[in-house]
């Protein structure tokens, strides 16, 4: 028998599954319109019919377990508690729902936590015992290890960096705050930014032919890939405020490495030249130079599967 772990990553839009061996290799994937299932108890069914249907492929299979990666899940509790993005709300006991469909281990945790577990199994995070993940799309999330251990906290929602405060009183965030450090650094934060330039200067920018409903941060990199002076001003403002989250986060945790990952991290070079340039200027004396601020290691079309799936095999290989 092979052995292998369904993965599962469950979106505001869209559900990922995938079955992933030991080794990382992603042997079948299918998916879900979440949105389709208002009701939890038929999305549970369908999730199930979906890994079983993927088994179903190939006799020789052997599920070991199952990880998910969810907005607002609670490793400790195995639930998905108050998530604003999702159809089902209140607090849903969904490992325990789901266990009831197949009696297998089923794990969960957010999907920054997710990223983190994946980048330590399958990824460039391979031997590393402290190091930070964190993602910057539509919003900011963090996955926090520290001595070869996810950092859950007591309530198990630690590592909401995206939430923590750079500029006190500043941008309205979604989460009720000021000045949260994804209402800059993140997809959405750096198109804000821009807007902002847009109407304050008046400097020529290829940005200016763009609608603003159709301003990307990916068009926004190309821009300052291309030199144009406003969105190279954008990219440095936004890696001024990653930097400034960094090095909060590094004062406390002392990683090794930094892993940035999704959409914002794409820029490649234009963000990520800028952000270590702005940590090494910010950072106590003590942290410069020992911090590596790297592009995460997971190839992006099966990143969440495989970081979901790696909350098992990390339990597995225990």
């Amino acid at each position: 028998m092979k052995e292998v772990v369904a993965g599962v990553d469950i979106g505001g839009t869209n559900t990922v599954s995938g079955l992933v061996d030991r080794d990382g290799n992603v042997l079948a994937v299918d998916d879900l319109k979440t949105t389709e299932y208002p009701d939890i108890k038929d999305f549970i069914s369908n999730l199930a019919a979906s890994v079983n249907r993927m088994l179903s492929k190939d006799k020789s299979l052997k599920l070991l377990g199952i990880g998910i990666g969810a907005p607002n899940a609670n490793y400790y509790r195995g639930t998905i508690e108050l998530a604003p993005n999702l159809t089902w709300k209140g607090i849903i006991p969904f490992a325990s729902l789901l266990k009831e469909k197949i009696n297998v281990p089923v794990v969960m945790t957010n999907d920054a936590n997710a990223a983190a577990m994946g980048e330590m199994i399958f990824g460039a995070a391979k031997g590393m015992k402290n190091f930070i993940v964190l993602t910057l799309g539509t919003g900011l999330g963090s996955g926090i290890v520290i001595n070869g251990e996810m950092v859950y906290g007591h309530t198990g929602f630690a590592g909401e960096l995206g939430h923590s405060i750079v500029v006190p009183g500043g941008r309205q965030c979604g989460c009720g705050q000021r000045g949260c450090l994804e209402t800059y650094a993140s997809a959405t934060g750096l198109v804000k930014t821009v807007l902002y330039l847009l109407s304050d200067r008046r400097e020529e920018s290829i940005l200016r032919e763009i609608a603003p409903s159709e301003l990307t941060s990916k068009r926004i990199a190309e821009a300052a890939a291309e030199r144009d002076k406003l969105a190279l001003e954008a990219m440095d403002l936004t890696a001024e405020k990653l930097a400034s989250g960094i090095v909060n986060a590094v004062v406390f945790s002392s990683p090794e490495a930094i892993f940035l990952f999704g959409g914002l991290a794409k820029a490649g070079e234009m963000l990520f030249e800028p952000v270590r340039k702005y940590v090494d200027l910010k950072i106590m004396p003590i942290f410069r130079g020992t911090v590596k601020i790297l592009p995460s290691g997971i190839p992006e079309n099966n990143a969440a599967v495989l970081g979901s799936a790696a909350l098992i095999w990390n339990r597995e290989s225990r």
